[in-house]
């Protein structure tokens, strides 16, 4: 295993959310605060945010906010607001708060409200750089053409329970605005889980307490799975078909429910959007047992024993005394769970390898340039672009570290600019062909669905000033074709009929276990022996061959 150095350590995916995915120098200048390139960048990307409207088409009515009717649910009634055609049921508790002396424990039963839960407004996001709340297991429900008790009367809806991004360590469910995807007939659900130490960390005294220990917010993920599983029949909804999906963290959240046999039963499919990232690759594991993530550290994450030491703390009470803005302070970017032998008992490649996880029919898929977002925001951002062979060396070096560094150089020669070559390197060694093997390891016992997301102009366009590079098809610019994200950057018709066709091959694979239908180009299933991915390009997605050549899979990072 090689050592992968700082970059990981620190912050891969740190605050990756709706927000940086549209306007990643301007959230780079926000949260860095360096630079006349963070500057410039702010007025360009500001003023494309702010000088278009509607941009692909989706959106909601400008009606009224009436009331739904009351409908009732385990801990009792609730009344939401309708939204043009959709009734939007927000902020709904399915868990009691994990503070106090409930804090890093499984999640509990939220138990009764008191009279009519006004379901008209999102609930605090979690605890997390800049915010959030320990008080904050919500969920969102967005419902369309809404009648009560609509599953009495013919067909239920189908489910769509999306999981956000964001490192495992920030984000929250109110950042998505489902209404391209609901429009389309199907139920979503957003929800908000335990991030951070908070909700991923492996200690000793913690561990000892007798229940179950560091995957606190996969628990509330699959607590949230159960609430849906018996409450959403009241919304129209069907609990015998509900597609967990999610994307960055959320897409990883989805690999590991998959892999998890607390989760069996909980969902009907699966699609993980760019979830890939350091799971499937045979180079580096991301994923380590509770001791090894009490003791040693992952080698990405370090050990919580010494995170506890760090704090004064060997007790139990000692920690949950901590103030949860300290352990912000303390935690890397980006988290990862744990084989805690009750949730997960192996590793999802394992699982995988083996056929020992939850069998449902998956859509998995990458970007074409995940990875040059985050040399954007390390480099361009800083004011430190890479425009010379040295600084090439350094930033490879700092990447993979003294082993591979130079052996990815070899690969992965310096040609100007050397930040999209870098973005190659990363792209191909962190996500792209671990997406692949994971599809080769499911398709062996489920149908598998493979995409690689190739719109090299996706929004914002163009580009944000002083970037020495185009971002292309990067990490999360597919989410903006699938949600309504709250910044109008206009499509293309070309990208306009792209995203309708990304649209409805996730609600008919929603529906059905199926994307195919109507006039959408075939997507067939994965085979390892034709190894073709859909290219999600714009205007008409088309079969993808090159994939495993391009992004130097067998030829490189599966042989180190």
């Amino acid at each position: 295993m090689y050592a992968i150095t700082d970059r990981f350590r620190r912050d891969v995916f740190a605050g990756f959310s709706i927000q940086l995915m549209l306007a990643i120098v301007a959230i780079c200048a926000i949260t860095l605060g360096t630079g006349a390139l963070a500057s410039a960048a702010e007025k360009s990307l500001y003023a494309q945010a702010t000088s278009s409207h509607g941009h692909h088409g989706h959106g909601k009515a400008n009606g009224s906010k009436a009331k739904t009717p009351a409908i009732v649910t385990a801990s009792g009634p609730l009344k939401g607001i309708i939204v043009g055609n959709i009734s939007e049921f927000l902020g709904i508790p399915y868990a009691a708060p994990p503070v106090g002396n409930l804090r890093w424990t499984p999640p509990q039963p939220f138990g009764p409200w008191q009279g009519l839960l006004d379901a008209s407004t999102f609930g605090n996001q979690c605890t997390q750089g800049g915010g959030g709340s320990e008080d904050c297991l919500f969920l969102n429900i967005y419902v369309p053409n809404f009648k009560k008790n609509a599953n009495k009367h013919g067909g239920a809806t189908p489910v769509m329970f999306w999981i956000h991004g964001g490192g495992l360590t920030s984000g929250a469910g109110s950042d998505y605005d489902p209404t391209p995807l609901v429009e389309q007939g199907v139920i979503v659900v957003t929800i908000n889980y335990r991030l951070g130490y908070l909700g991923f960390f492996a200690e000793s005294a913690l561990d000892s307490e007798g229940h179950d220990a560091g995957n606190y917010g996969l628990m509330d993920q699959q607590f949230a799975m159960h609430w849906v599983q018996n409450n959403i029949a009241a919304f129209g909804g069907d609990p015998g078909n509900v597609t967990i999906f999610g994307e960055s963290a959320g897409g990883h959240s989805v690999y590991s429910n998959l892999a998890s046999p607390t989760a069996a039963g909980l969902f009907a499919k699966a699609i993980s959007e760019s979830g890939s990232y350091l799971m499937f690759d045979n180079f580096v594991q991301s994923i380590v047992t509770l001791p090894v993530g009490e003791t040693t550290g992952s080698g990405l994450v370090p050990g919580g024993d010494s995170v506890a030491s760090s704090l004064g703390c060997s007790t139990s009470a000692c920690l949950r005394g901590i103030s949860n803005t300290e352990l912000v302070s303390l935690q890397p970017g980006t988290l990862y769970a744990f084989v805690d032998g009750t949730l997960l008992t192996e590793t999802p490649a394992q699982a995988f390898a083996a056929g020992t996880f939850n069998r449902v029919p998956v859509i998995a898929g990458t970007n074409h340039d995940e990875w040059n977002i985050f040399v954007a925001e390390q480099y361009d951002a800083t004011g430190n672009p890479i425009l010379t062979e040295p600084e090439y060396d350094a930033a490879t070096l700092a990447l993979w570290g003294p082993v591979l560094g130079p052996v990815a150089e070899l690969i992965y020669p310096y040609v100007p600019p050397g930040g999209q070559v870098l973005g190659e390197d990363g792209t191909d060694g962190i996500f792209a062909c671990s997406a692949r093997n994971g599809d080769q390891l499911l398709s062996n016992f489920t149908t598998t669905y493979a995409y690689e997301f190739n719109d090299e102009f996706a929004p914002p366009q163009p580009p944000p000033a002083g970037l020495t590079f185009p971002l292309g098809a990067y990490h999360g610019s597919e989410v903006q074709y699938l949600f309504d994200t709250g910044f109008f950057f206009e499509f293309t018709p070309a990208q306009q009929q792209l995203s309708q066709a990304m649209v409805s091959y996730w609600t008919n694979f929603a529906a059905t276990g199926d994307p195919n239908g109507g006039s959408l180009p075939t997507w067939s299933p994965y085979n390892t022996t034709v190894d073709q991915f859909q290219s999600l390009i714009p205007p008409t997605p088309t079969v993808e061959s090159t994939f495993n050549t391009e992004h130097k899979c067998d030829s490189f990072w599966n042989v180190i």
